[in-house]
Formats: structure tokens, sequence, C-alpha cells
């Protein structure tokens, strides 16, 4: 039998739990590109489910949109979380930062078996063919910053608060009904305590 050609590609996705975001920013608590991947994969599939199930758009696979948040940062693995400021500085920056990116996604994609490519190819390198699928992780990747943002000022962190205002601006000017829903109907309960929350399993 033909030994099988080993892997390393599992292992180097494993590392996203090392890599911190809000570089920048004084946090009460860390949070790392594998819980924020985790986040923004719960919020993107809610956010298919509105768009399908509320909306009325049946073009839309929820489950295919939760596993592309899921690898959406990935390429952070090799070129880190540049902070916001530094990526958005003048176009120059964001476009090779973009080109090292795809360079990224694509070297990681290159260390699955043969077997595989095909199969992570489109979650790996962006097609046309799934702007509605990235536009949405885009999304349900502001809400969870945003959700970040809550979470620190209700820690009586201030650092939070001129990003808070920056993305809730950004999340409206998307214009998307499925997130005005998402955060009509959801945001309330971040920020509640646990006993707020109300869950109570002797009722069940």
């Amino acid at each position: 039998m033909k030994e099988m050609k080993k892997s390393n590609f599992f292992a180097f996705i494993f590392r996203m739990k090392y890599i911190n975001r809000w570089a920048l920013m004084k946090n009460t608590r860390y949070e790392n590109v594998t819980e924020h991947s985790l986040e923004v994969s719960v919020i993107a599939h809610a956010l298919a489910l509105i768009q399908k199930n509320k909306l009325g758009n049946n073009k839309i696979n929820p489950e295919k949109v939760a596993v592309y948040a899921i690898y959406h940062d990935t390429s952070e693995i090799i070129t880190g979380d540049l902070p916001t400021p530094v990526k958005y500085f003048n176009k120059s920056i964001n476009l090779a930062y973009k080109d090292l990116e795809d360079r990224a996604s694509k070297s990681i994609l290159k260390m699955l078996p043969d077997y595989l490519i095909n199969d992570y190819e489109n979650i790996f390198i962006a097609k046309e063919e799934d702007k509605e699928i990235w536009d949405t992780v885009k999304a349900a990747d502001k809400i969870s910053a945003y959700l970040k943002c809550i979470d620190e000022e209700n820690s009586g962190n201030k650092e939070f608060h001129n990003a808070k205002e920056t993305i809730i601006k950004t999340l409206k000017d998307m214009n998307r009904k499925d997130v005005e829903i998402f955060l009509e109907e959801f945001i309330h309960g971040f920020n509640l305590t646990l006993d707020e929350v109300g869950i109570d399993i002797r009722q069940n």
C-alpha cells in the first residue's frame, strides 16, 4: 500500500488561537482569531437564515456561509492581525496587504492533500460567484467586532468607545436588512448580566 502524504494543514489552522486581535488597544480580555472566527461563523449563519426565512432569499446557503466564515481569517496566522488604522492608512498599503493575504491563503491551501484542494479552494480564494456569501461574512465580522466593543465597555474599558461608534456607523452604511434585523432583535442581550438574560432550566 502506497504511503499517504503527510499534511500539516490542520496543525497550522489550529494556530489561529495564538493570534490575538486588537493589538493596539488596551483589552480587559484578549480575543484570539479562533474564538473570533467561531463568533463570525455563528453570526454569519444567523444572517443567512434571516435572509432565507424572513427576507425570502432562497439563493443563499446558511451552512456554506458558516463554513466560509470559519476560515475567513486563516491568512492572519501568517500576516498577523494588522490594526485597522494601518491597514486602511492609504490605498497602496491596503492593496499590498490584500495581496499578502491572498498569497498567505494560497500557501495554506497548498498544504492540503491533492484530493481535498478543490473542496477548499473557494473557501480560501474568493470568487465572484460567492460575492453574496463573502458580503454576509464581512457583515458578520463587523457585528462580531461591535460585540467586542460592547463587552469591553461593559467591563469599564473606555478604550473601545470610538471603535464602537465607527463600527455601528459602518454597519448602518451597509444598508443591509438582515444586519438591521439582527441588531434589533439580538444585540440588547449583550448588555445584560447572566441573571438578567433570564434562562432557567427548571422551567423545561
